[in-house]
């Protein structure tokens, strides 16, 4: 099913978000364990909030990265592989 801009992603239950000292980057810890995000993942993940939409996101980011173009297929491809990693969940 194809993503909508409308929707709004957040983290799943257990799943938060941080920076990690330690690993000098973003991080995403669950019960199991820890994902270090590269900063491209990481500029995502701080968006997701559960509130904004995907449409909202892709502003933001492109309003904070103005010479990276129009962002909305890295966006939308990026929410994709999260959701399929069952690191976030859509409303």
């Amino acid at each position: 099913m194809a993503m909508s801009m409308e929707q709004v992603p957040r983290l799943r239950p257990g799943f938060r978000f941080q920076w990690e000292p330690a690993q000098n980057a973003h991080v995403l810890l669950y019960p199991e364990g820890m994902v270090r995000l590269n900063d491209s993942a990481g500029a995502v993940l701080k968006e997701v909030n559960g509130e904004r939409s995907v449409a909202d996101i892709v502003t933001r980011l492109e309003q904070q990265f103005p010479d990276a173009g129009s962002l909305e297929n890295d966006v939308s491809d990026f929410l994709k592989d999260a959701e399929q990693q069952h690191w976030i969940l859509f409303t």
